[in-house]
């Protein structure tokens, strides 16, 4: 697999912290505050029932309050990343980052609680105060041994679930990879032979788990900094001491010798080529110290050709990431309300990834990781962190091991439809622009892009961000100086972009030769078109696309799309193979939709709908979606009957007199037939085999109506208008477009579905 992290710099990672508003967290309320008696049903008098409720049986609080689904992110900062102890304060950002994985992944609402305190008995006592308010706590980044200390004593005192991420993540992840070398490699788990390095939290629970699966206790050689724990050591705790074994081996290179596993939780270097050398035949080796690992994947190769091997970083296979666990088994917890989080729910845990990566892997993964097709073999033996599938593969067998060990208060009766409900849970769009950015970012050699309105600070602080997501190369058409200022006062770090100056560009003549044989047969004089190429950093920017001086452009923010689109064309001809339109992707619970012609065309008659309908179809392909295309009216199959609705008729007879569509389509129909499988039921004859995907509106005036309503009122993310049919790749933002939505669009302009 090839690498995949994008270099960061200090200055990168504090702006992304700092701008534009400080922090990765914030609080969005769940209920609406728009009237006197919203706020009467949410606070007084209207709260005094449920906490009736609560108070008569406290159970209720699942059902009334954020209880069920809010997890606690709580640390002291005794052991920061490797980073060591820096102070619960310093713990913050790791605890903000921690909370956002919860919700990205598994949806878990997440509430970061850093508290300043070292003494374990206090920190006890402080975290089980707080504990009613929570489902579930995370414990993260608490130095060893207190760790286990605090994580026992708050699992006996506590009837939720307490997770110490950095124990039993890891081990569940290495867990999870082991059962799959084993298979790989023909091995049981009953018969392995394992040397950990390591033995602080992570090592110790990595090294609980593979007994519990099934590895034998004296197989296990658990080595701390004085070399391997053996029944006649008397300097280890009461902890360590529980893997004391009877042996002769001394040194973690002696527990190395025939090893078939080695499991590295330790530091950079711990292990030498000559160790690996020593162990059996398909040797199993995880290194999993961060940021480096014991031994590198290269160093073991240039020794051993038959290892499969595994750490803990992106940029190698076989990443032990805890991101893959701790979402996913907390998601499970919380569904059925869980009173603890056992060792059958985390062995439920990793027999489940193990079997998720052995299945065939999504397009998605592929595409996130730089086009690398990934399969069930040594260099993947882990599910990608960006697997899609996560969510409602891994949650139901930790449920499922939760009920069935009689901790579970809440029981899910169908599996099933718990699994539909957890692959609806996530924001699709997230999801989908995920897919574009992984595709943008797989390109072979990055795209420039050109940003035309340079000067604009959301188009500044846009650009910067697309080269920081290693999405492509930024181009910014302005004024030096003035984009050097705004750059300043924005955090923008000097010389990160490249920026054009229309007026001095020493490409101007050539552009100005080239729009001038385009328009000098349409009214245009030389003086106008050289003011334009000198003026106006649309028809600038188009021309460096048109001459092939850049791969695309994005612009919008300061002029509406009918005024854009007009300069664009001075300078950009449209496709021969499509008609050009505004596509705008909805994207809500039920996944995306295209809604077209929202920009271009703006009173359609029934050619141009059927041009439309067509285009809308290759667009949707394009962004890796079968298109179900209906053609929209007031009417459904003529009724009510009216004039209007003949012109979307004759759009759909166009195409059936094609006869070579490739696609589903029909209409005329009303919205809710179209996107309403059971209504559809009404007109056997309809040729949808679903909810339509790709809505083709009779006017440019509904749809772009229909879009601002679903945005405002339906709570569904809009993305667009894309615009599509043109020879080069333009996109064109809304006038109040945000930073992440100039982003998106850069994106979909570098975007090329071979990808």
């Amino acid at each position: 697999m090839p690498p995949t992290n994008v270099p960061l710099t200090e200055e990168e990672a504090l702006a992304f912290h700092k701008l534009p508003r400080p922090g990765k967290l914030s609080v969005t309320p769940t209920k609406p505050m728009a009237t006197q008696r919203d706020l009467a049903l949410a606070y007084s008098p209207g709260v005094a029932v449920p906490v009736k409720e609560i108070a008569r049986d406290p159970d209720t609080a699942y059902d009334y309050t954020s209880k069920g689904n809010l997890v606690a992110v709580v640390s002291n900062g005794t052991a920061i990343l490797g980073l060591g102890d820096l102070g619960a304060l310093a713990s913050k950002p790791v605890m903000e980052g921690k909370s956002v994985l919860f919700k990205r992944f598994a949806d878990v609402d997440s509430i970061d609680i850093e508290v300043d305190q070292k003494d374990p008995a206090k920190f006890i006592e402080c975290v089980a105060a707080i504990a009613p308010t929570f489902g579930g706590i995370n414990l993260e980044d608490i130095g060893s041994p207190a760790c286990f200390i605090i994580e026992s004593e708050l699992r006996e005192q506590l009837d939720i679930p307490v997770f110490h991420d950095d124990q039993h993540g890891t081990a569940i992840i290495a867990a999870a990879g082991l059962i799959n070398a084993c298979e790989i490699t023909g091995r049981r788990l009953s018969d392995l032979t394992v040397a950990v390095s390591g033995a602080g939290a992570a090592g110790i629970s990595v090294s609980g788990l593979i007994r519990h699966l099934g590895v034998r206790p004296e197989n296990i050689l658990l080595c701390d900094s004085k070399g391997v724990i053996h029944t006649d050591r008397t300097d280890v705790d009461q902890f360590k001491s529980g893997f004391a074994v009877k042996t002769k081996k001394r040194t973690l290179a002696e527990a190395m010798e025939g090893a078939d596993c080695f499991l590295g939780l330790s530091v950079k270097g711990a292990v030498t080529q000559d160790m690996v050398k020593s162990m059996a035949a398909n040797p199993i080796i995880f290194a999993m110290a961060n940021p480096d690992p014991e031994i590198t994947p290269e160093e073991v190769r240039a020794v051993r050709k038959d290892a499969i091997m595994a750490t803990g970083r992106s940029d190698y296979p076989n990443q032990v990431n805890n991101v893959l666990g701790f979402p996913y088994i907390f998601r499970g917890a919380l569904d059925v309300r869980a009173r603890t989080i056992n060792e059958e729910m985390k062995v439920a845990a990793a027999r489940a990834l193990a079997q998720l990566a052995r299945e065939d892997v999504p397009d998605e993964v592929s595409t996130a990781y730089h086009g690398a097709r990934m399969r069930f073999g040594p260099e993947y033996i882990i599910p990608a962190p960006f697997d899609p599938r996560l969510i409602w593969y891994i949650p139901p067998f930790v449920a499922q091991a939760a009920m069935d060990t009689g901790v579970a208060r809440k029981p899910i009766e169908d599996m099933e439809a718990y699994r539909d409900r957890l692959a609806q849970r996530l924001d699709p769009a997230a999801s989908f622009i995920q897919r574009i950015h992984g595709a943008v970012r797989n390109e072979p050699k990055p795209k420039r892009i050109v940003f035309a309105e340079g000067e604009e600070p959301s188009v500044i602080r846009a650009a910067y961000a697309f080269k920081s997501q290693g999405l492509g190369e930024p181009v910014l058409v302005g004024r030096e100086e003035q984009v050097a200022q705004n750059m300043k006062a924005l955090g923008v770090p000097e010389g990160e972009l490249v920026i054009i100056n229309a007026r001095m560009s020493e490409r101007n003549e050539e552009y100005l030769n080239y729009l001038y044989a385009r328009l000098q047969r349409h009214g245009y004089l030389l003086r106008d078109v050289q003011r334009r190429v000198n003026n106006d950093r649309n028809v600038f920017a188009a021309c460096m696309v048109a001459l092939n001086h850049a791969d695309g452009m994005v612009t919008g923010v300061t002029r509406n799309f009918a005024t854009s689109f007009e300069e664009i064309s001075l300078a950009i001809d449209r496709s021969k193979e499509a008609r050009a339109i505004g596509a705008t992707i909805v994207i809500g619970k039920s996944g995306p939709m295209l809604i077209a012609d929202t920009g271009v065309t703006e009173m359609p008659d029934a050619g141009d709908l059927a041009e439309i309908g067509l285009s809308a179809a290759r667009t949707a392909k394009r962004l890796g979606f079968t298109p179900r295309v209906a053609f929209l009216s007031f009417s459904t199959f003529g009724n009510p009957p009216g004039e209007r609705m003949e012109k979307v008729r004759d759009a759909v007879s166009i195409l059936d007199q094609r006869g070579d569509i490739e696609f589903e389509y029909e209409g005329e129909m009303a919205v809710d037939v179209a996107l309403n499988p059971e209504a559809q039921k009404l007109y056997p004859f309809s040729r949808l085999s679903g909810p339509a995907n790709v809505l083709v509106m009779p006017a440019v005036h509904s749809a772009a109506i229909s879009t601002k309503i679903a945005a405002v009122l339906g709570g569904a993310t809009v993305i667009g208008p894309l615009l599509d049919g043109l020879d080069k790749s333009v996109q064109i933002a809304p006038l109040d477009a945000k930073v992440q939505e100039i982003v998106n669009l850069a994106a979909f302009a570098a975007y090329s579905p071979q990808s």
